[in-house]
């Protein structure tokens, strides 16, 4: 393995990534026979096959799966050490990948957009997906950092808590009980609801309430998306209870009523979150801290009223 170069490495991760070589040629801007050449090459001084090909898809041997995975952590070191000087030369530059639940994408676009002006040579990759893919890619060490609304089950992570994330009772404007104070929460009895899907957060979080109060709502719709539910409930079909975010450029002006019923805001909260076993670069500490101690501020220019009880930085314990 002395006589392999960094280049033919790099051919190889693409080529082991994608199943492919034209795929691979396409992402390094080569030719598909120099790809071919570079991984034949490669596989010599390995002393082993790397791939097998079935049908048209390349698939990793045994020896492929192991170099593709110290590949990925000369790579991931290299750009540390890059990172890392760029810091001692006082710049900050790299990479972040950041991967985020659904809900989050009405907010974490405008806190990227002044972080990337104060850090113009930090480069984002945003991801937005469900919980289980999350999960998924947690699992297989995807991303720098991830953004979920509640505190995972697992204890493999390290999670800091930044930013409230209240659940509120969403109505059209012309609900009986838009605009009324003190609610009594028995008021939602038989209520027409709106709910997401089960095993989301956000309906476990409004079950356990309900439980407590024995409550009991018609469910007249299940979905799984945010947006879905916000165009029900315009649509006269139900309320439902949904984190404030989720109306932050509609505000309460337009189609939507916060109903001030007894129990709600369900308090949560946002956590940032990465492996336990993972040093985060020097990008994603520098993130890391930006939303710690700047996004509950930067959260009351979207979301009046959101932040004023921001956590300390003392009181950020690692759950």
């Amino acid at each position: 393995m002395i006589h392999a170069t960094l280049h033919q490495l790099k051919v190889f991760e693409a080529t082991a990534r994608h199943g492919s070589f034209t795929r691979a040629a396409e992402e390094l801007y080569l030719t598909q026979p120099t790809v071919s050449i570079q991984v034949k090459q490669l596989t010599k001084a390995v002393g082993l096959p790397l791939f097998e090909q079935i049908g048209k898809r390349l698939f990793l041997t045994q020896a492929g799966q192991k170099l593709l995975e110290t590949c990925q952590n000369i790579f991931e070191g290299l750009d540390q050490f890059e990172m890392s000087v760029a810091d001692l030369k006082g710049m900050k530059q790299g990479q972040l990948r950041l991967a985020v639940i659904t809900t989050a994408k009405y907010f974490v676009p405008r806190l990227l957009g002044p972080f990337c002006h104060r850090y113009p040579g930090i480069d984002i990759s945003l991801k937005v997906t469900n919980h289980q893919h999350i999960q998924e890619r947690m699992a297989e060490n995807k991303d720098d950092l991830y953004i979920i609304s509640q505190p995972p089950s697992q204890p493999d992570l390290k999670v800091y808590p930044f930013l409230e994330n209240p659940l509120v009772v969403l109505a059209p404007t012309g609900h009986p009980l838009a605009g009324k104070h003190n609610v009594p929460i028995e008021k939602l009895n038989d209520a027409p609801f709106i709910m997401r899907e089960p095993g989301s957060g956000t309906r476990q979080a409004v079950q356990n309430l309900f439980e407590q109060h024995n409550i009991e709502v018609k469910v007249q719709l299940e979905l799984g998306s945010n947006e879905a539910i916000k165009q029900a409930i315009a649509g006269g079909l139900g309320i439902s209870i949904l984190s404030q975010h989720t109306i932050i450029s509609e505000g309460t002006g337009g189609e939507f009523a916060i109903l001030d019923v007894e129990g709600f805001p369900i308090e949560r909260h946002w956590y940032a979150a990465h492996l336990s076993g993972k040093q985060p670069s020097v990008v994603a500490d520098t993130f890391l801290q930006y939303l710690i101690n700047e996004s509950p501020a930067m959260a009351q220019k979207f979301l009046p009223g959101l932040g004023q009880s921001a956590l300390k930085s003392e009181e950020l314990a690692q759950v």
